[in-house]
């Protein structure tokens, strides 16, 4: 079985450097897909919810895949690819002033009126409410992640961490969701 596992992970970074671009966006839809499916279960949700899950695979293959692939790419080209710390420094203050609330922002916009169905005025009031304290709490969270991805790792894996790291991320905000509107009822 080792030489099993040895041989798919040296295929897929095969293909990560091969194919970047794709392999990005389809490690994105299935880290999204496995995510989605861990949260609706932890959330209580007996039945799997089919739809939302394809409209949270396409958020991850459609947008954070070749969002993350393009925005390392120019991250790295605007610092030749170094990894000293004041570089390092620079990339993640980059990251948290920029991509972060960008994702964050569209993912709740995204999730409000795509995956909800929610008219645009209560996906407005909920970001309004809402948006300031999950990009607080990434602010506390992200930049660790930022800091070991572009300090440690090669860029072909950069996206694929953050995928994982997402997985993490977004089952902590459907389970501080639930836990909201376990409080008000």
């Amino acid at each position: 079985m080792g030489s099993l596992a040895k041989k798919g992970l040296n295929n897929y970074v095969k293909q990560l450097q091969e194919n970047p671009l794709r392999t990005k966006v389809i490690t994105a839809g299935v880290v999204s897909a496995i995510s989605d499916i861990v949260s609706q279960k932890l959330s209580g949700i007996q039945k799997l919810q089919l739809k939302r899950l394809l409209l949270k695979v396409l958020f991850g293959a459609g947008y954070i895949g070749p969002f993350g692939h393009f925005f390392h790419l120019i991250l790295d080209k605007i610092f030749k690819g170094k990894r000293d710390t004041k570089t390092v420094a620079k990339k993640v203050l980059i990251e948290q002033c920029t991509s972060s609330p960008l994702n964050n922002l569209l993912f709740m916009i995204y999730y409000g009126l795509v995956v909800e169905g929610q008219p645009w005025v209560n996906v407005k009031a909920k970001v309004r409410k809402d948006y300031p304290s999950v990009q607080y709490t990434a602010w506390t969270i992200s930049p660790i992640v930022g800091w070991i991805n572009h300090k440690f790792l090669p860029l072909h894996f950069r996206v694929v961490f953050h995928s994982v790291a997402a997985f993490f991320w977004s089952i902590f905000l459907n389970l501080r969701a639930r836990s909201l509107a376990l409080t008000k009822a």
